[in-house]
């Protein structure tokens, strides 16, 4: 009997994703002597990781006379930030539930390798799952049912039954739709609200008792 597969998203839903990117922007404008209104800057042009990475310190540049390229900027960016990143023990201990009960456990995570392998490792939500599949990695990005199938096969689960928790509509929503799987929204950090979740919490917690109890 092939296990059933419970897949989470990372950033903003294990994690808390966006607190990691302002104790980072502290942390580097002080290094950097760039001051409070640089962390007010990368905040407010940041989009909870959604603006291209390059976009991002171009504009920096730009706005503070930043000396580093680009690329220097992104290169030391995917290192720097996973570091910040923490989970809770409550987190860690709802992953293991699932996986005691026979499910199969999958982080799908749209990102780059570098950065998003350091904060799976960093946090100890690798050695927590099943598997971690990375969109980079993968060559495919959610919402594309592909990279359901992708991580349900190295995990070695089936769709058939499973979930998706996630808190992007676009992304983690509709990809769990299109890869057949029911849906649960993590919090209200993006302002469209379709296609709706079978599920709306505001945190994860509340996402793992509802899939044992599935």
């Amino acid at each position: 009997m092939t296990s059933r597969l419970a897949c989470f998203d990372l950033d903003n839903t294990l994690i808390d994703r966006d607190g990691a990117f302002v104790e980072w922007a502290r942390w580097w404008t002080d290094r950097t002597a760039l001051g409070e209104d640089a962390v007010e800057w990368l905040v407010a042009h940041d989009n909870g990781g959604f603006t291209p990475r390059a976009q991002l310190f171009a504009g920096l540049r730009e706005a503070f006379g930043v000396r580093a390229s680009v690329e220097e900027l992104v290169h030391a960016y995917d290192r720097e930030h996973p570091p910040f990143t923490s989970v809770e023990q409550a987190v860690l201990d709802g992953l293991a539930s699932l996986r005691t009960a026979g499910w199969r456990v999958a982080v799908v995570t749209n990102g780059n390798v570098v950065q998003q392998t350091g904060k799976l490792e960093h946090t100890g939500i690798a050695d927590a799952v099943d598997y971690c599949c990375i969109s980079q990695a993968a060559g495919v990005r959610k919402p594309d049912a592909r990279i359901f199938a992708i991580a349900a096969e190295h995990a070695g689960a089936t769709l058939d039954d499973g979930w998706m928790v996630g808190d992007h509509p676009s992304y983690d929503v509709a990809g769990g739709i299109n890869a057949g799987l029911r849906t649960i929204r993590i919090g209200d950090h993006h302002q469209i609200d379709t296609p709706r979740a079978d599920h709306h919490f505001d945190s994860v917690l509340k996402a793992f008792p509802v899939i044992l109890a599935s």
